[in-house]
This record gives C-alpha cells, sequence and structure tokens, in this order.
C-alpha cells in the first residue's frame, strides 16, 4: 500500500504563533543561449521565444532549457521556432519557413497541437493535402487567407494547463510526469517574481456561499449560482495543479475535476476533446463539493456572457494561489468585494481562522492572545468565518471601494496593457544588463 502524500504547507505553527510561513527567494540562475553551445540551435530559438516577457517566461535557465528539450523533440522545435504569439502562421507558411513539404510539416503541428497541446491552433482547418504545393511537393502560393493558424504558447498560463487538462493521474505517460516533474523545478525558482505587481487582475474568488448567506451587500457577481445562470453550456477538466502535486508525491487529497469552462469556450473545449459536457445543474454540484473540501471558485474578472472559466483552488496547490502565499508577492487576483471582519469580543484565539486560511492570511498568537489579518494576502473566501462558526468572531464585511469586475475583455486589456508592456520593457532591459 503507498503511502499516504502530504500536501504542502500553507502556515505554521511556531511555538504558540499560528501564521504564514517565511516567504521563499527567487533562485532562478540567468544564463545566456551561448552558455548552451552543446544544445541544438532549434531547442534555443525555442527557448528565447518561451523565455520573452511579453509571454511572461523566465529567463533563459537550465531549468527552462530542460523543459524546452522535453517538450519537444528536435524536428519539433525546428517548426515551433517559427511560431509568434499574436500573429499566426499558416501550415503552409511554417512548410516555406523550414524549407520543407507540407506533408511533412502537418502531422507535427497535428501532434503539437491536438496531442501535446503546446501550440494553439485557431481557424478553419483546412482538409489533409489540400494546402498549395509545388510540383515537388514543397509549400507552393501563400495561404488563404481562411486557413488555420498556429502560435506558441506561453509556458503558465498556457502549456502547463492545456498538456494536462485532458488527463488523471492514471492517464498520464512517462512523458506527462517528466513534464510535471520539469515545469514544477522551473516554477520553484520564484521566477515570476519578475513580473510581480504587473500582471492584470485577471481572476477574482468567489466568496463561498455559507459565508455570505442572505448577505444583504452580496452582489450578482458573488455568487456562483446567479454566475452560471449566464450560460447554457458546461465543460469539466481536470486541476492540472492538484495533478501535479499528486504526481510529485505531495497531493492534498481534495477532487480534481473541477477546472470548469462555460458558453462558447465550454462548446470549444469539448469540441478540442479537453474536456467532458456537464449540466448547469451538475456544475453547480461539482463546485459546491468543491466548497464542501475546503476549496474556493474563482471566475475570469469579467461579467463576460460569451465565454468564462473557473477553477477550484487549494492553497497548497494552486500555482495562482502559491505565488501570493509562498513567495509573498502581489499575484494576478482582482481585491475581494468582502474581508473577515473580526469582533475581538467573541475570540478565543484558538487559531481555527488562521489553519483554514488557503492564503496565509491570518496570524494568530495562542499566547499573546493576538490576532493580524494580512490584507495584502486575503482573497475575501470566507473559509475563517465558516471555521469560526461556533464562536461567531468572524464576519465577512464589504470594502468600500470594491471595483466590480470588468464590463468586457477589451476593458480588461485595455486597462491592463500599458502597465504589461512597461513591466516587460523592465524585464527586458535587466536581462540584457
Amino acid at each position: 500500500m503507498a503511502e499516504p502524500q502530504r500536501g504542502r504547507r500553507v502556515i505554521e505553527i511556531h511555538q504558540h504563533v499560528i501564521g504564514p510561513r517565511p516567504p521563499k527567494l527567487k533562485t532562478v540562475r540567468p544564463r545566456r543561449l551561448s552558455d548552451y553551445p552543446h544544445v541544438p540551435a532549434v531547442y534555443r530559438e525555442v527557448a528565447r521565444r518561451l523565455s520573452s516577457p511579453l509571454r511572461v517566461g523566465p529567463p533563459i535557465c537550465d531549468e527552462l532549457m530542460a523543459l524546452v528539450q522535453h517538450l519537444f523533440t528536435e524536428e519539433e522545435a525546428g517548426v515551433a521556432r517559427h511560431l509568434g504569439l499574436f500573429t499566426g502562421h499558416s501550415s503552409v507558411q511554417l512548410a516555406r519557413a523550414e524549407h520543407r513539404p507540407l506533408q511533412q510539416i502537418q502531422p507535427i503541428l497535428d501532434r503539437l497541437s491536438e496531442e501535446k497541446h503546446i501550440i494553439a491552433g485557431s481557424g478553419p482547418r483546412k482538409e489533409k493535402g489540400t494546402g498549395p504545393v509545388g510540383p515537388d511537393g514543397s509549400a507552393g502560393a501563400s495561404a488563404p487567407a481562411d486557413e488555420q493558424r498556429y502560435r506558441l504558447l506561453p509556458i503558465m498560463p498556457g502549456i502547463f494547463e492545456m498538456t494536462l487538462i485532458s488527463h488523471t493521474p492514471e492517464s498520464l505517460t512517462d512523458w506527462h510526469r517528466r513534464f510535471v516533474e520539469l515545469f514544477e523545478a522551473l516554477y520553484d525558482t520564484g521566477y515570476s517574481l519578475d513580473y510581480s505587481g504587473s500582471l492584470p487582475p485577471g481572476v477574482r474568488y468567489l466568496p463561498v456561499e455559507k459565508a455570505i448567506d442572505a448577505h444583504p451587500m452580496a452582489l450578482p457577481s458573488d455568487k456562483l449560482e446567479i454566475v452560471l445562470d449566464q450560460f447554457d453550456a458546461f465543460a469539466v477538466g481536470q486541476c492540472q495543479c492538484r495533478m501535479t502535486m499528486q504526481v510529485l508525491g505531495q497531493g492534498c487529497g481534495k477532487p480534481l475535476g473541477n477546472c470548469m469552462t462555460m458558453g462558447l469556450w465550454a462548446e470549444r473545449s469539448v469540441e478540442a476533446g479537453v474536456m467532458r459536457p456537464v449540466s448547469k445543474k451538475q456544475a453547480l454540484e461539482i463546485k459546491r463539493e468543491a466548497e464542501a473540501h475546503g476549496m474556493v471558485n474563482w471566475m475570469m474578472n469579467v461579467q463576460s456572457s460569451r465565454g468564462q472559466c473557473s477553477c477550484s483552488c487549494c492553497g497548497c496547490c494552486c500555482h495562482a494561489m502559491r505565488m501570493v502565499n509562498e513567495f509573498n508577492a502581489p499575484g494576478f487576483i482582482a481585491p475581494p468585494h468582502f474581508l473577515p471582519r473580526l469582533d475581538s469580543s467573541r475570540c478565543t484565539y484558538c487559531g481555527k481562522c488562521a489553519k483554514s486560511c488557503p492564503m496565509g492570511a491570518i496570524a494568530v498568537d495562542t499566547r499573546q492572545k493576538t490576532h493580524q489579518h494580512l490584507r495584502h494576502r486575503c482573497i475575501g473566501c470566507g473559509l475563517c468565518v465558516l471555521a469560526c462558526a461556533r464562536q461567531q468572531a468572524l464576519a465577512m464585511e464589504p470594502v468600500p471601494d470594491y471595483r466590480l469586475p470588468y464590463r468586457s475583455w477589451f476593458s480588461l486589456i485595455a486597462h491592463a496593457a500599458p502597465g504589461a508592456m512597461l513591466k516587460s520593457w523592465q524585464v527586458w532591459r535587466q536581462r540584457r544588463s
């Protein structure tokens, strides 16, 4: 019988103080592409693209180079090195860039986009063998405007999620398991600290239902059931973060099958074969089960009725949460609508609230009888309020200057783009110096 796994700790108990662990330090060691003369040039070119600050990428380092060499065969890297983030390339254009027949390039693109999910394909797919080719089998005329275009995904968010979301721990191959190990080694370097404070508030956590039940200040955007009512299509996949920790022997044992897409995104996820369809009733039940296991649900910080996605997160595994609770760095999480308020006359300083917090946002000294709320780490989930149900010393209180979710994807991008571009330029300059 396998030994039970032990999840990563978010908080620690040091003598009589219950609170967050000391923050981890950035350990990434930047290098130059010229430091890898033994690595084939095609891998170095792909690593250069993935390290771009526009992709929120890590610097060139040993961990990145090892990950790239695992993700791609040398032949695949030869094609992927031509792919951009914003401008898509057709199979005809890629065949021309590689000086190879289209019939040889298309299977590589199919493998990368439909099996490995390392690159993204968008637009209508041409029937195999119908692309323009010359008499010698090479790519001929320019590609039609409506042909499928391919882009190289960022490492995270992007490659990490898409590579794992359609799998269960049982279906992971040795290739996937090695990918998990190499990705986690890269994440643990703390390279994401380079972008600290510059990422847009792209996600927002919803308070658990019981924490704001019947609260007069709760908004429709705070309530999971009302948010789901906007959509007719739902799809579910596996949590990549908890699966990663389980593969590494650090799983927390909480349910995996609760990553969800809605609306148009759900239809496309099912069509691509990376998620399974569920009904609205099943979707709500899955999310409520996640809350019952001490997880919290987030949505994209946009009031979109076309497409939406939602993860159910735990502080010990979720990479978005760990950026805050392990590295003590500002993440891309929107400020919450509700924060816990303490009634000190009711508090017994037992520390249950601190133990329940997935972000390490509460510190309690059980001997000195002090309670500290670390607001910059708090996501307003309300799990601390549920942990204090007996004493009722905590209650959720609305934040006066709360900002509603963005009305559209355009407004989010327009608001975030200037800061993101500035930070990308700063990171680029720092790495070149």
